[in-house]
């Protein structure tokens, strides 16, 4: 347990900034305060996220409220929000919202988007509907096992479903989260395949799928969506230059083949994920570093899209 970790907890006890507890170091706890502190350093101790033990994270430069039943919002989900606020039109969907992290902070950038989320978890959702509330957010929050209570179609669906494979040795460190928050079958892609291939029927044309992954999914992500008649297939770096977040694009029947512009930042993907990927056709450097090329031919859906009937 580090010395900060101890202040914070402290000021958490005695619900004070840290420029109040700088400036009156000499301030005691009463026997009450002494007892929760010392609980919450022995829950600490024991290895506990600190998030849990004040209920609060910071994210996007807002502070919301978490429990045991939503996962930790992380800084590097910060990325499938602002890929989200450049591609996002007027309905949004966020799918495993969680804290509400995500659609909260879009609802709260895009004034004028229709936002909604859900899960499938309700103690998540009173979570989520709580951060809603006190941080002045319209958002629309549904109990739904993914698609299974919405109706598009939506401009754009982002979603940071559980990807950890089960048994992954990292899940040791993670214990004290909800495990149906973060691991999906063997390989970790349960989730992600099924939001791909059930996302067409939601989305508009032109409309976007964003997901975030792990840090060894980015090429598998990337065959889900070509399978699935994705184009525009974008794959976005986190700030530790890992492929995080992968998209793509859905177009109506009459217009696929009207834009197939494979993007790939910064071109660490093959170092990052020890894989070499399929080569784009035509590719080059634009001024802006981001890698362009087109994408081979995406053959036609052999059944209309929804609405198309």
């Amino acid at each position: 347990m580090t010395t900060s970790e101890t202040r914070s907890l402290l000021r958490h006890v005695l619900g004070i900034s840290a420029a109040a507890l700088a400036a009156h170091p000499e301030q005691r706890l009463n026997a009450t305060q002494l007892e929760r502190f010392n609980a919450l350093v022995t829950r600490r101790r024991a290895g506990e996220p600190m998030a849990y033990l004040t209920g609060k994270r910071e994210f996007y430069s807002r502070d919301f409220v978490v429990s045991p039943a939503v996962l930790i919002p992380r800084p590097e989900t910060e990325l499938l929000v602002e890929i989200g606020l450049s591609h996002a039109g007027k309905r949004v969907l966020d799918l495993g919202t969680g804290s509400g992290c995500v659609a909260i902070t879009l609802a709260l950038e895009l004034k004028q988007a229709r936002v909604t989320a859900v899960d499938y978890s309700a103690a998540a959702l009173a979570v989520a509907r709580d951060n809603g509330r006190r941080l002045g957010a319209t958002v629309d929050f549904r109990e739904s096992h993914w698609f299974s209570a919405v109706d598009g179609p939506f401009d754009l669906i982002v979603a940071n479903p559980p990807y950890i494979a089960e048994g992954d040795r990292h899940l040791s460190d993670l214990h004290f989260e909800p495990s149906s928050a973060l691991t999906s079958g063997a390989d970790g892609l349960d989730a992600i395949r099924q939001i791909i291939a059930e996302a067409p029927p939601y989305l508009a044309s032109g409309g976007w799928l964003f997901l975030e992954h792990g840090y060894d999914q980015a090429v598998a992500v990337r065959e889900l969506l070509k399978a699935a008649h994705f184009s525009s297939i974008e794959q976005h770096q986190d700030m530790a230059g890992i492929v995080r977040v992968s998209g793509g694009c859905l177009f109506s029947n009459n217009e696929y083949g009207k834009s197939r512009i494979g993007i790939i930042r910064n071109l660490s993907v093959t170092t990052q994920v020890g894989v070499n990927l399929p080569p784009l056709q035509g590719e080059g450097w634009g001024g802006d570093g981001v890698l362009r090329g087109i994408l081979p031919p995406i053959p036609l859906p052999t059944s209309p899209l929804k609405g198309e009937e």
